[in-house]
């Protein structure tokens, strides 16, 4: 059994010096960057975003990962509608750096700031696709033999006044001019061969600090791995002095250090927090989630009946310190079965329909108007709904088949894992659903007020999977060979993928109500599902693994318009407008392939196509 949610406290003990000791390093390195010109001012070509203006964009900007802080990937632009989008065509592409995939464009002022592969960034015009600017970033020999191919993802960027602000492969968070895409701060936040932070996604701008997780590397694969490595961090967004540092392993001192046991400081490691947080300016309060440890089977890391915090956790921390004020762990997790994904905040009736929803605290009055964090967390592909305050459980419901949670105690929020698929000794063999690609992964879903309905892709995978320390020692069993991506002996785990059993189609979208958690709608196809975002048009884009890029009907799925872009549609669509004209954008590239469907051979071409009407 794992801990259910738990409001707790924080020493803030160093946060102090710590920021006066980098505020001292930061503005002595600043000043012989910054121009007096462009630092923390827009010129008057560029009118300077602002924290009203991140919490409120106009309907025309997409000024974030997930457009608002809320993380809803909703677009109010209504231009594009059920009524004409059969009439959608595309008005230019632009090619991408060769390995580019899991990106997220912004739009401002007619501009759009592309991130890429290996910290490349470009700024394009958002009418005419032409380039303004290109910043590429100039990386030590042998970086990524210590932050692994991973961290060349740059997910998303941020942008305050008039700097794009991004993390960077090798230990830094740093801004650019937005009209030159010159450096204008850059603060070291990790030395990436002592601690291995690495950033797979770029940071949020929360009441003007930078905010951003880590993916930290485990050792002895990566020699600069450990629990110092794991962290969340704050910057102030116009110095890039930082203000706070939360570890996501709890020091010696610290509540939760007794839920690793006896296992010895040093060898915590691989809680990471590596998509973007959502933000709730009310309550001050940033929502972020956690991954897996490593290694993952929990027999090898100081015994099952551990829980391991923070690990995949949702956390409330404190805007000001870092502090946690709540926090909920959704699974001890022995599969990589991450929990760290998007966090959508809304407010809402909550009404759990009995027969649809497995999970529900008997407490609840139903109807009842809450501040509700809620979606798809993790890659199990349940559904959880928490009180935003307090972390309180208030339903949880499944969208895959899933057998690694067997119960939710709805009154406590306690969760209770399926015993038959804990991993207990080396070599052990199960079955285990979803498959550590997930019921969904690092793709996003959305979430429309006009429906109040969210809408995720998932997928319906298993695997036979194995939890070794070895793979030298077991290579006689076929299954110690089939280690997808060479990714898995991080976490002491072999897979052989499959789909779920009884089933053909590994892709599905489903429209699941907020209020109620019933599934409003369901589509079925051969091919994985990816990212999606709802607009005002009544509409839902997104892409599947076989090149298709979509619009659905928000209240009943139906493909309203589909164009095959010829490669994998793995980043996060967004709309946006200039001059009153509506766009829709996305990028192809490399991302999850057919899992469970060998016949499916995407291609990898990395490309941004934007689409208006005629």
């Amino acid at each position: 059994m794992t801990s259910a949610y738990s409001a707790i406290s924080h020493t803030t003990a160093g946060i102090f010096f710590r920021t006066v000791q980098n505020t001292l390093a930061v503005l002595l390195a600043s000043a012989m960057l910054i121009s007096p010109f462009s630092y923390g001012q827009g010129s008057d070509s560029f009118p300077p975003v602002t924290d009203a203006m991140l919490q409120d964009p106009a309907p025309s900007d997409w000024l974030m990962w997930r457009r608002t802080l809320d993380s809803w990937g909703y677009s109010p632009l209504a231009e594009v509608n059920r009524d004409n989008v059969d009439q959608l065509r595309m008005v230019w592409t632009h090619g991408l750096g060769t390995g580019t995939g899991e990106i997220t464009p912004l739009a401002y002022d007619g501009v759009l700031y592309v991130p890429q592969h290996n910290d490349v960034i470009e700024a394009i015009d958002a009418r005419t696709g032409d380039q303004i600017w290109e910043y590429g970033r100039d990386h030590p020999e042998g970086l990524y033999d210590y932050v692994g191919v991973n961290a060349r993802n740059n997910r998303n960027l941020a942008i305050f006044e008039n700097l794009i602000i991004n993390t960077s492969d090798d230990g830094f968070v740093f801004a650019l001019d937005a009209q030159t895409g010159e450096t204008v701060w850059e603060t070291q936040v990790f030395d990436y061969k002592v601690n291995t932070g690495t950033h797979s996604a770029g940071p949020i701008i929360a009441d003007g600090r930078v905010i951003s997780g880590r993916s930290c590397r485990s050792k002895p694969t990566y020699p600069g791995g450990g629990p110092e490595a794991c962290f969340v961090a704050a910057h102030d967004a116009l110095t890039g002095v930082e203000l706070w540092r939360r570890q996501l392993i709890p020091k010696p001192g610290e509540p939760g250090y007794e839920t690793w046991g006896d296992v010895p400081y040093e060898q915590r490691q691989h809680v990471g927090s590596w998509m973007p947080a959502s933000y709730d300016p009310e309550l001050e309060l940033i929502i972020i989630g956690t991954s897996v440890t490593s290694p993952a089977p929990k027999f090898f890391l100081g015994g099952v009946e551990n829980d391991h915090l923070y690990h995949n956790s949702t956390l409330a921390l404190e805007l000001e310190t870092g502090e946690i004020r709540w926090y909920y762990q959704h699974l001890n997790d022995h599969w990589d079965l991450d929990h760290p994904f998007e966090r959508l905040l809304v407010d809402t009736a909550v009404a759990p329909d009995p027969d649809e929803v497995e999970w529900i605290n008997p407490n609840l009055e139903t109807g009842e108007v809450r501040k509700v964090i809620t979606g798809i967390p993790g890659k199990t592909g349940i559904v959880y709904t928490l009180d935003r305050e307090t972390g309180e459980f208030l339903w949880a419901t499944p969208t895959t088949f899933q057998n690694v949670i067997s119960n939710i105690d709805g009154a406590t929020g306690e969760v209770v894992l399926n015993e038959e698929v804990i991993f207990r000794e080396n070599e052990q063999i199960v079955m285990v659903c979803p498959h550590l690609l997930g019921g969904r992964d690092w793709e996003a879903g959305a979430y429309s007020p006009l429906t109040n309905n969210m809408y995720y892709g998932v997928r319906n995978n298993c695997a036979d999977m194995m939890a070794t320390a070895d793979f030298e020692t077991v290579r006689d069993n076929p299954l110690a060979n089939e280690i997808i991506g060479g990714q898995q002996a991080i976490y002491s785990l072999a897979a052989r993928a499959r789909l779920t059993p009884g089933e053909s189609n590994s892709g599905t979208v489903r429209a699941i109500n907020a209020e109620t958690g019933r599934t409003e709608w369901l589509y079925e196809q051969r091919a994985g599902t990816v990212s999606y975002v709802a607009t005002g048009g009544r509409l839902v884009f997104g892409g599947d693994v076989n090149g298709r890029f979509r619009a659905f009907d928000d209240e009943t799925g139906e493909i309203l318009w589909e164009i095959n872009l010829g490669a994998e549609v793995v980043g996060y669509p967004i709309s946006y407008a200039v001059d009153g004209k509506q766009y829709v954008a996305v990028n192809t590239g490399r991302g999850l392939g057919g899992v469970g469907t060998p016949e499916i051979r995407p291609s990898g071409n990395a490309n941004l196509f934007i689409f208006a009407l005629p």
